[in-house]
């Protein structure tokens, strides 16, 4: 019987991840931005890293902005700092996801705007709106 029931078990798991989507295009974009745009946050915080990575240009991603293309290019065209790892390692991230917003996803995805300042600034994480008492 027990054994019926972990077939059975195993049966309805293998159904419902056959059913689960591929990840899309756009899914695949915006979590690698997010995860590029943590790493250089995390880069630019960390006390080990070389000096010469506040001189970076800033990187802060939105793949709804038009001029991310234009940002991505110009971090991995950036020359100073490619003696540190970390460093080598955004910037093959960086270059992965230009790649796929010019070739694979180019035609999936809308920009909705091209407010190129908007990159500058950084990215804070919503805060919860304070209630106040009157």
């Amino acid at each position: 019987m027990k054994m019926l029931l972990s077939l059975i078990a195993l049966l309805l798991s293998a159904a419902l991840i056959a059913r689960a989507a591929p990840p899309t295009c756009y899914s695949r974009v915006l979590s690698l931005s997010k995860e590029i745009t943590e790493s250089f946050r995390e880069l630019q915080t960390s006390k080990a890293v070389d000096s010469c990575v506040k001189t970076m240009p800033r990187l802060y991603l939105d793949i709804h902005n038009y001029c991310v293309l234009a940002k991505l290019r110009d971090f991995v065209a950036y020359p100073s700092c490619d003696r540190v790892l970390e460093v080598q390692e955004l910037k093959e991230k960086a270059r992965s996801l230009y790649t796929i917003l010019i070739s694979y996803c180019r035609r999936d995805l809308v920009y909705l705007t091209d407010d190129c300042n908007a990159l500058e600034i950084p990215i804070l994480p919503p805060t919860e709106p304070s209630i106040t008492e009157s």
